[in-house]
């Protein structure tokens, strides 16, 4: 008999969950303005918000938070990262920051300037508020398969050639810093970039003289969806293909909190000299001295560990197998979700599961909250909320994707709780005609607002 798949780990710590009614969930919901962010945790069952920064750390990590080396200036645990930084991406200059958008905030403070244009494959939240911050704008390239979630496409993170040149031949040089290309895609759905991709892309920006650089906080996820999915890569080591997607840029954005599995962290690389002259000031300015960056010397520590057990085939393996396990749980429901299943999370399609709500009262987030009410689960809102307003107008930006996304935490769960999950949007589903009504603003703030809205029923 053929052996069943079993984790490549045991489970060393526990912590309990508290089980809720429906009446409690309905009182705290109203009192958090129906912003699923203003929840306590001790109100959350299973909590799918975000895998950012929730994940169970290693052992070898937990080592190295002990061996933390917190001198100020030259820590020990500073050059453990610079070293395994530039062993994975052949990155000789880094910065570590506190987290991913402070990367971000880094970058962009010593490239972008008012007016600019910042081409890529559907910049998240973060991204695209720090570019509009500045007075910029975020141009999305990403491949129109991306749009249509019943479509199988491999690669649905990929950018569109043509859309890209396209941008190139519209603005001048100088008014294009920098090309974006995040991996894997999460605003389409968590969904990977093939080598193709990148390196076409790589191959254009060069032609225009355009620096591009990753949003790279799932790049392993990526490196996975490379091997399994793309000709030529199958049985390839996962570090190898990292190695080449990072041939391909000048340089990287990383939020450490997804695939390095840390609670904090983040950092920016990058190969060129001139460009990391520019960005040491504002790290020191924003973040601290160069060699800790907002971070105590064990999170560097763990950090380190933490890339290297982030690219481990086994673990990337059970990791993503999970998302497939809720997807396909989902699909036995008749639930529709944005397919193939990407690395970190399923996106529900709100347009479908809720056609009766108006765009206008924000079906994702109709559906975030009706998921909360039933069992206590918390997802988030990938739509309407958090593409904002249009920075002219002020009117509402409408995605093409509305999408409820549950990003499941890295070695956190297990599948019964993922079932648990399955059976609750199942039940939502089965009485999904009757929800005919959303939800409208009360107060918000001008950029990201999805974080602290406040909304009351329509």
């Amino acid at each position: 008999m053929e052996l069943p798949y079993a984790e490549p780990y045991k489970i060393k710590v526990v912590e309990p969950l508290y089980r809720s009614t429906r009446e409690q969930r309905e009182q705290w919901i109203a009192e958090a303005g129906y912003n699923l962010f203003n929840l306590r945790s001790d109100q959350v069952f299973v909590d799918l918000l975000t895998d950012s920064g929730t994940g169970a750390m290693s052992h070898h990590q937990w080592s190295e938070i002990m061996l933390g080396d917190e001198s100020y200036a030259g820590s020990l645990s500073y050059y453990k990262m610079k070293d395994v930084i530039n062993t994975l991406f052949g990155m000789p200059y880094f910065v570590p920051t506190h987290q991913g958008r402070a990367a971000e905030n880094v970058l962009f403070s010593a490239l972008i300037k008012e007016g600019d244009v910042v081409p890529g494959n559907s910049h998240f939240d973060t991204t695209k508020g720090h570019i509009e911050f500045r007075r910029a704008n975020a141009i999305d390239c990403t491949i129109d398969e991306a749009s249509d979630t019943t479509l199988y496409h491999p690669f649905k993170g990929n950018i569109d050639l043509q859309k890209l040149e396209d941008v190139f031949k519209t603005y001048p040089k100088e008014q294009i810093p920098l090309c974006i290309i995040t991996v894997t895609c999460n605003t389409s759905g968590g969904q990977p970039v093939s080598m193709q991709n990148i390196r076409e892309v790589s191959e254009l920006c060069k032609k225009y003289d355009i620096p591009v650089f990753f949003d790279a906080a799932r790049f392993a996820e990526n490196a996975y969806f490379i091997r399994i999915r793309e000709e030529g890569y199958a049985g390839k080591d996962i570090r190898e293909i990292v190695k080449e997607m990072y041939s391909h840029v000048d340089g990287a954005t990383m939020s450490s909190k997804k695939d390095a599995i840390v609670n904090i962290g983040g950092f920016l690389a990058c190969r060129d000299k001139e460009v990391f002259e520019k960005i040491r000031m504002y790290c020191i300015l924003y973040e601290g001295y160069l060699t800790y960056g907002g971070l105590a010397g064990r999170d560097l520590a763990a950090v380190a560990q933490g890339l290297m057990d982030g690219t481990e085939f086994d673990y990337l393996e059970a990791r993503i197998a999970q998302v497939a396990y809720l997807g396909n749980k989902l699909k036995e429901h008749g639930i529709p979700c944005q397919e193939p299943f990407g690395g970190h999370a399923i996106f529900v399609d709100a347009k479908k599961f809720l056609p009766n709500v108006p765009k206008e009262e924000y079906q994702a987030q109709t559906l975030a909250i009706e998921l909360y009410l039933e069992g206590g689960v918390r997802g988030v809102e990938i739509g309407t909320l958090l593409a904002d307003r249009d920075p002219k107008t002020r009117e509402n930006r409408y995605p093409a994707l509305e999408l409820l996304r549950l990003a499941i935490p890295r070695r956190v769960y297990t599948n019964n709780h993922m079932d648990y999950v399955a059976a609750c949007l199942g039940n939502i589903y089965q009485k999904r005609d009757q929800i005919t009504k959303g939800y409208r603003i009360v107060n918000e703030v001008p950029i990201m607002r999805h974080f602290t809205v406040e909304l009351e029923k329509a």
